[in-house]
């Protein structure tokens, strides 16, 4: 299967045409975006954050231990095993180092492409850092694509005998697949 590399610049939001905002994060792709359009579905790979050393209840989820009745340590992950086979049995969730491993994103949408700066616009978080690198993958699906609207802050003044602009400004008209075909 053929993928794209980029690389992840930010995380942003846009609003559609109804009002609804819409998280989006930006990517920079390493070469031409010739696969890709307006509402397909991907799957995004890369590296996830690295949190660091992490105790077991922010690692896996652990409730700790009640808050009264002589419990001194509430976060202490607890028993580890049994006294037969005197060892620690492999897998046992425990404390540790949190994030930095491989993590696949799936079912994202392409929201728009920007050829010239080689810019990919996508619904959605995508694993890692800010500029780290992850690899695209089209998985052959097509989703309604909608329109991008941007807010102007300010609309500007209208003089004596003009209408008022509207406060929205169309940055680009997205079409779904099938508008494109016909």
């Amino acid at each position: 299967m053929k993928h794209i590399n980029a690389k992840k610049v930010n995380m942003t939001q846009v609003w559609t045409a109804e009002g609804k905002v819409v998280p989006v994060t930006v990517l920079r792709t390493v070469g031409q975006i010739t696969d890709l359009e307006p509402g397909q579905v991907i799957k995004i790979s890369g590296k996830s954050k690295g949190r660091g050393w992490a105790g077991a209840v922010k690692r896996h989820g652990f409730h700790g231990a009640p808050a009264s009745h002589g419990h001194d340590h509430p976060r202490a992950v607890g028993s580890i095993g049994n006294r037969f086979p005197q060892h620690t049995r492999p897998g046992m969730r425990m404390a540790g180092r949190m994030g930095g491993k491989n993590a696949t994103v799936k079912n994202s949408v392409v929201v728009s492409i920007d050829q010239e700066n080689h810019l990919l616009v996508v619904k959605g978080g995508v694993p890692g850092h800010p500029e780290a690198d992850v690899k695209i993958v089209a998985t052959g699906e097509v989703k309604p694509a909608f329109e991008i609207v941007k807010y102007v802050k300010e609309a500007p003044k209208a003089e004596a005998g003009t209408p008022a602009p509207t406060p929205t400004e169309n940055v680009g008209e997205e079409k779904s697949a099938k508008e494109a075909k016909q």
